[in-house]
């Protein structure tokens, strides 16, 4: 059998020790960005647009509850669309700037706000739309308090 020959140098006995961002202790390590910044640029504002245009398409549908296409159905799609990604691309500047509790308590708003309005176009009542949105914006508050408190230090800096 053939073995492969030794490099010159021979085997290195460790790897080589990985590389640490400044400011953060050796055992912080950050993961790899595989991504560019230019990349990254442009995905802050195309996520939420391309999240708002399927938020839109969502009211609409609900709205006309398997009616015909209207203008007035358009307009209510687009303007969603429109209201969804403005709001979506302030807090993703904003929130980030906020201590945790704030922080996750904007996203909280905003997640049971879109979820109320969406589920109300579906035609159940008032009463019912607004138990449901508090629901979905109680268990995402739970989810990104605790994300934010694990990460975050008490000014909104990331610690990981």
């Amino acid at each position: 059998m053939a073995h492969a020959a030794p490099a010159p140098g021979g085997i290195p006995r460790r790897a080589p020790a990985p590389e640490v961002q400044a400011g953060t202790s050796p055992d912080r390590r950050r993961t790899p960005d595989v991504l560019g910044a230019r990349t990254h640029r442009i995905a802050r504002i195309a996520v939420p647009v391309v999240l708002a245009l399927i938020y839109g398409y969502w009211v609409a549908a609900d709205n006309r509850a398997g009616g015909p296409i209207t203008g007035w159905n358009l307009l209510l799609g687009f303007v969603s669309a429109l209201v969804f990604a403005v709001v979506c691309i302030a807090l993703l500047a904003l929130a980030p700037r906020m201590i945790r509790e704030v922080h996750a308590l904007l996203w909280t708003a905003f997640v049971g706000i879109a979820f109320g309005f969406l589920y109300s176009q579906s035609g159940h009542s008032i009463l019912r739309s607004i138990l449901m949105s508090a629901l979905i914006a109680g268990a995402t508050f739970v989810v990104f308090f605790y994300r934010y408190y694990t990460r975050e230090d008490a000014f909104g800096r990331r610690i990981r």
